[in-house]
């Protein structure tokens, strides 16, 4: 009988990411704000660089680092040339295999009410904000929260905005207008600034 030819072989099945390896990857900040950029739709060399605020070489650094780690999948248009996606799916599966550990808290979650905190914690799961509450009451205590990321008396651009917003969520867009609509942001000629919320006291 013939061998099988190379073509009846199964293809062996990619080896799953290691969450502690996707924790470490991201874990350095200039990585992490690349790969935040590729998230949030980046796709050539120089859209990543440009959204993630970082010159040129340390982008294809850092996006050159993620493939590696195979957080990031590179691919070559004919049209646009190198360009980069989230492996999404080796994302979802390492999530899947990590051990259930109990949520982490939210950063500044020390200045919330206990009402607060738990009011939040239905609608954050570690870090991520699942979904933007219906409920104005419930969506106001959720847009408090956000407005609390951005420093009072300083001033960011759009895209700086959505980059930090994206990191909650991925609909940046609605919760930068939740902002504005409800007076937590200003907002003027491409700029944006914090006009209220909560301030924590100390």
């Amino acid at each position: 009988m013939a061998p099988p030819s190379t073509d009846d072989r199964a293809t062996p099945p990619e080896r799953p990411l290691e969450p502690s390896v996707v924790v470490g990857l991201l874990a350095e900040p200039l990585r992490l704000r690349v790969f935040a950029a590729i998230a949030l739709g980046a796709r050539s060399l120089a859209e990543v660089a440009g959204a993630a605020g970082v010159s040129l070489p340390a982008a294809s650094r850092a996006a050159g680092r993620l493939a590696r780690g195979r957080l990031v999948i590179v691919e070559d248009d004919p049209v646009a040339g190198r360009t980069f996606r989230v492996a999404g799916d080796r994302l979802a599966t390492a999530a899947r295999a990590a051990p259930r550990r109990p949520a982490t808290p939210l950063p500044g979650d020390g200045d919330l009410s206990p009402a607060q905190r738990q009011l939040l914690a239905h609608f954050f799961v570690n870090g991520r904000l699942t979904s933007v509450p219906v409920n104005r009451t419930k969506r106001l205590v959720v847009l408090d929260y956000l407005a609390g990321r951005f420093d009072p008396g300083r001033t960011y651009p759009e895209k700086e905005v959505n980059f930090l917003l994206g990191m909650f969520h991925a609909d940046f867009a609605a919760l930068r207008r939740y902002l504005v609509d409800e007076g937590f942001l200003e907002r003027r000629d491409g700029f944006y600034w914090r006009a209220g919320g909560t301030y924590p006291v100390d």
